[in-house]
């Protein structure tokens, strides 16, 4: 069994032709989705010109970090309205769903669950995530929590099911 999440990620980069770690990057999926990536020196940030969607991302961050955040704003593009920045509009509450609903799309995006589920992933020693880290082109804390989400959510759904 599988999150709603997970199926989402996995359909749409089936659908873009992406299987494996190596075919992972915002240049693929960007370009698939028709999202338009610029580098800058401000946070990253997800926006809209009409129909046109746009990723900035910062230029300052590590090719990993730049990874992580594109992922994060994909979140944004793909799955929520409305602009955060109006303060006034938009409850607290709400921007706080999205940015947590967009970290965890984020985790999800970078490093796929279909994808761990061809590794054999059982373990999160050193070896381990430093061989995820390595493999989907994270930084070692992310893949970190990562694979402890992954093999959590795996335990809950063999033991609880």
């Amino acid at each position: 069994m599988t999150t709603y999440t997970e199926d989402f990620i996995k359909e749409m980069y089936k659908k873009i032709g992406i299987e494996k770690p190596k075919q992972l990057g915002f240049q693929n999926i960007s370009g698939a989705l028709g999202i338009k990536v610029y580098f800058w020196r401000n946070s990253s940030q997800a926006l809209f010109i009409g129909s046109q969607a746009f990723i900035a991302l910062n230029e300052n961050l590590t090719v990993s970090q730049q990874w992580q955040e594109f992922c994060h704003e994909l979140s944004h593009v793909l799955q929520h309205n409305g602009h955060q920045g109006y303060r006034g509009k938009m409850p607290r509450s709400w921007i706080e769903y999205q940015e947590n609903k967009a970290n965890n799309f984020m985790y999800h995006a970078c490093i796929p669950s279909f994808m761990l589920d061809t590794l054999k992933i059982n373990d999160y020693t050193f070896s381990t995530v430093i061989m995820i880290q390595r493999l989907f082109n994270v930084e070692y804390e992310f893949a970190l929590s990562r694979v402890t989400q992954y093999i959590n959510n795996r335990m809950q759904l063999y033991c609880c099911s």
